[in-house]
């Protein structure tokens, strides 16, 4: 199947319904950057898609990083002087304070203040608060209920084990023609995050499901990772595969109802950059094109200067930008069927123009060749200039994105005309 024909049946508000309800069952889970609800989340993938899940033990030092201890948890709670549960990890999982250090300690409340995280200017949500790398603990609640705690004793109970384990990531290969590598690569290390976690998750499955079933022109590589020392620990496993890389994206906050926002790659200019640029804006949502800093997700890892690869990062709405970033906020009602849907027509937008991106010859380069008798001739408009502007810069060196960007206009108009041009033998494809 082409991806031109996979588009045009593609039904996006059911993907998007299928999408959501995915989200909805990995929600609950209390992921981290390791341990069993990592891998159980990489499990629900792999029953969708065929991906390889890779485990690096504890202590194995990548780059200048080292993969941590593997954190587990069974149960968390704060208990009143008569023995009743006022915080509860199995209400919310963001309660507990991610890789808290195992406690059981009777305290007084001001003792058990300096653990207790809050939001006053948001008094009604649970912070998301970590401590991956610092051996302590903590717990977060609502700004209400912190200040509605009483003076007192307090039973202060974390159930969860900090040690030796493994560092766990999923990855798919789905070989093309060619060996040059699309990158897609997700983080998948937050518990009840729904935007800024699971929307990544379960966009990227679908798109691996969809990419499974076309004809490619290039080589993807889907990676499932725990944010930061996941990309650091593949990327230092992996710098001959890294070298393949031609085009990447980073997925995440594809799923609330923002438009779109495209951050450039460290180099700017790259063909993911401007495919990216070209279909936000033809398509008929909000967007916006930033550039790259070297803050935010892996796209930081991957555009190392070390490394240096032509990845960009694809999101609605970005980080600290939505008022439910890192909050209970982002929960499953935040997150969009719809969004869903259209996050994932975009992304299959931008990889047709990567794959449909050659360039041209013009087989008949001395004046116009007569289109009319070919039956490519009519009313001028938009498919006749794209015709028009096909043959007079398939020369070999301008791609079809390069005619787009110079002719305005959109991708897939031109690569229809290029198409019947192919057909009646008026151009030949060079790369």
């Amino acid at each position: 199947m082409t991806l031109e024909t996979l588009l045009h049946q593609l039904d996006a508000s059911t993907a998007g319904r299928e999408m959501h309800s995915f989200a909805a069952m990995l929600y609950p889970w209390c992921r981290s950057i390791t341990g069993d609800a990592f891998r159980d989340t990489l499990y629900a993938v792999n029953k969708r898609i065929p991906i390889k899940l890779h485990e690096v033990p504890s202590g194995t030092h990548v780059l200048d990083w080292t993969v941590p201890d593997e954190w587990n948890i069974r149960d968390a709670f704060i208990k009143n002087a008569s023995g009743d549960r006022i915080i509860d990890f199995r209400n919310h999982n963001l309660h507990v304070v991610n890789y808290s250090v195992p406690v059981d300690h009777r305290m007084s409340l001001s003792e058990l203040r300096p653990y207790l995280h809050s939001l006053p200017e948001k008094p009604d949500w649970i912070p998301y608060r970590t401590t991956y790398y610092k051996k302590t603990w903590g717990f977060c609640l609502t700004h209400r209920q912190l200040t509605d705690l009483p003076d007192g004793e307090y039973h202060v109970v974390i159930d969860s084990t900090l040690k030796p384990g493994h560092l766990t990531y999923g990855e798919l290969f789905l070989p093309g023609q060619i060996e040059d590598e699309v990158l897609i690569s997700v983080h998948c290390c937050h518990p009840s995050l729904a935007n800024d976690n699971l929307s990544g998750i379960v966009v990227a499955t679908r798109l691996a499901q969809e990419l499974r079933r076309i004809d490619r022109r290039y080589s993807y590589r889907f990676l499932f990772v725990p944010g930061t020392i996941g990309a650091i620990t593949w990327l230092s496993l992996n710098e001959t595969v890294a070298a393949r890389v031609a085009h990447g994206l980073v997925l995440t906050c594809i799923g609330d109802s923002g438009g779109f926002t495209y951050k450039k790659s460290r180099r700017s200019d790259t063909e993911i950059d401007r495919a990216a640029a070209h279909v936000l804006r033809w398509s008929k949502e909000q967007h916006r094109v930033v550039d790259f800093v070297p803050y935010g997700y892996d796209e930081r890892q991957y555009c190392s200067p070390g490394f240096n690869l032509p990845v960009g990062c694809f999101m609605r709405s970005p980080h600290g930008e939505f008022p439910e970033y890192h909050t209970s906020g982002d929960n499953l009602d935040f997150v969009r069927p719809e969004a869903l849907g259209s996050s994932l027509t975009t992304l299959l937008r931008i990889i047709e123009v990567l794959e449909g991106n050659y360039r041209y010859l013009n087989l008949y380069p001395k004046g116009e060749p007569q289109l009319g008798k070919r039956g490519l001739y009519g009313p001028v408009g938009e498919q006749v200039m794209a015709t028009l502007w096909i043959l007079n810069l398939a020369d070999g060196e301008h791609s079809l994105l390069d005619i787009a960007e110079r002719a305005n206009i959109p991708f897939s108009t031109l690569k229809a005309a290029a198409s019947k041009l192919l057909e009646q033998q008026l151009v030949a494809t060079i790369a």
